[in-house]
């Protein structure tokens, strides 16, 4: 410890209290230590693949009794500017017969700006007719029946679908739960995807429970950019253990709870020779995987997404 503290290029480093060398943990040569070791990664709640049916039954949507009594709505963001200076696209569906209406907006638009489209472009083609012939009515009415049993029967159908896949969990308020989450690499490979990816974090306890099927959890700050609430299914039980706890720290989480896996460096390549030509392929160790889980990825594409492991 002491060579370690006092020699400034050594490759090994202290990190409370542990003896590290890059991204690879220092364990002495004692077998029952590196067996609880090996033990305790293999069970462990945070990396464990899951064999169990999905939780949570389908839930559909209540049916609307009339058309566009009840809407959805979204944003297409980003787009190029318009002469008239729009940038998005507001995207309006009647959930009973599916119409469409897609209004051009501004990304920047108020809500009142949002209210006083939405009362020109909507209001005024789908608002309540002071005069209607009776017989009209009455015929829109029978197909609006009719739609509305079709749209039961197969929303019946579905459900018991996925039901006969899924199973029953429900928390309490002040259970402690794990979040899942997603690696994504976001290069070409060759090799397979590491098995001791972190794919839940956590523990967060839970705050609220809304509405069947979603909990509101008490995420840490430096998770603030997602919102809190989340479905039943990316939840999973979890019986306190103060030595288990996964810090958000570890892994930066996107808003689509998905993570990069960053790699840390290459450690060897080859040529992979084909009928027509030969691809260049470097061996990478990645942040957060043992040397056992590195893999080979083409040259060119590592070069482009991460050239500083080329200098």
């Amino acid at each position: 410890m002491e060579r370690v503290r006092s020699d400034v290029d050594s490759d090994f480093e202290l990190r409370d209290g542990t003896l590290w060398m890059g991204q690879r943990l220092c364990v002495p040569d004692v077998d029952d230590l590196r067996r609880e070791i090996l033990e305790e990664a293999h069970v462990a709640a945070y990396v464990k693949a899951e064999h169990q049916a999905p939780v949570g039954k389908l839930h559909s949507l209540p049916i609307p009794e009339w058309k566009w009594e009840r809407i959805t709505m979204d944003f297409i963001m980003g787009l190029p500017r318009t002469p008239r200076q729009h940038d998005a696209i507001w995207v309006i569906v009647e959930r009973l017969t599916k119409s469409a209406h897609f209004l051009p907006v501004r990304e920047n638009d108020t809500l009142d700006q949002l209210a006083q489209k939405y009362v020109a472009e909507i209001v005024r083609l789908h608002g309540v007719p002071v005069s209607i012939d009776p017989e009209l009515i009455q015929d829109t009415v029978d197909k609006v029946q009719l739609i509305r049993s079709r749209i039961k029967a197969a929303q019946d159908r579905q459900k018991s679908y996925v039901d006969q896949h899924r199973r029953e969990m429900e928390y309490s308020v002040g259970d402690r739960v794990f979040l899942r989450v997603s690696p994504w690499r976001g290069v070409l490979r060759f090799g397979r995807k590491g098995k001791l990816s972190p794919r839940y974090i956590g523990p967060y306890e839970i705050l609220e429970r809304i509405g069947p099927l979603a909990y509101r959890l008490a995420l840490p700050s430096e998770m603030s950019q997602l919102h809190d609430v989340f479905h039943v299914s990316m939840l999973w039980r979890y019986l306190s253990d103060p030595t288990h706890v996964i810090s958000a720290q570890e892994i930066e989480i996107a808003s689509d709870l998905s993570y990069v896996e960053e790699p840390v460096r290459i450690i060897g390549s080859r040529v992979k020779q084909l009928r027509s030509r030969v691809i260049p392929l470097v061996k990478v160790l990645w942040k957060n995987h043992s040397t056992e889980e590195t893999t080979w990825e083409t040259e060119e594409h590592m070069r482009r997404q991460y050239p500083h492991l080329f200098d």
